[in-house]
């Protein structure tokens, strides 16, 4: 029988998406290709996996980890910067290759960064701070969330 991953391993399997667009999207703009479906899928990615860290994630963090709230802190405002570069993305005009490639660069070097980080520092201390079958229950909440989130709809 297959178990499902706790909140840390599902949060790691997002992470290593994150980092295939990101080769998908390089490899693209090496054969002068515009990201746009690959960036959207991108975004769409990391608004809901920002979020849901946000959600279920941080706040378990900051109240049960000896200074969690620096942890969660550090990561909060990597997310920030992460939103505003893919707000900036969004609204490029086409037809700016070196802006593009420029905020490209900026975005894929702060999420390679952040998400080291993250599964250095914030997962280590989640994984030791929080029980096995807190964490597998905390990835249910975010499997659920998801799928209430897919079911709602437009």
């Amino acid at each position: 029988m297959s178990r499902r991953p706790d909140i840390l391993g599902e949060f790691t399997a997002e992470h290593r998406a994150v980092e295939e667009l990101l080769v998908r999207i390089e490899a693209g703009r090496a054969e002068d290709r515009a990201p746009g479906v690959l960036l959207d899928q991108l975004t769409d990615l990391l608004l809901s996996h920002c979020a849901a860290e946000e959600e279920h994630l941080f706040p378990v963090v900051q109240h049960d980890v000896p200074d969690g709230g620096a942890v969660v802190f550090r990561c909060i405002h990597d997310h920030l910067a992460i939103g505003q570069y893919l707000a900036d993305l969004q609204a490029l005009p086409s037809g700016d290759p070196a802006a593009l490639g420029t905020l490209l660069n900026g975005l894929t070097e702060l999420l390679r960064r952040h998400l080291a980080t993250e599964e250095k520092q914030l997962f280590t201390v989640a994984r030791k701070a929080l029980p096995a079958a807190e964490r597998a229950a905390l990835g249910e909440r975010v499997r659920a969330d998801r799928a209430d989130a897919a079911g709602a709809g437009p």
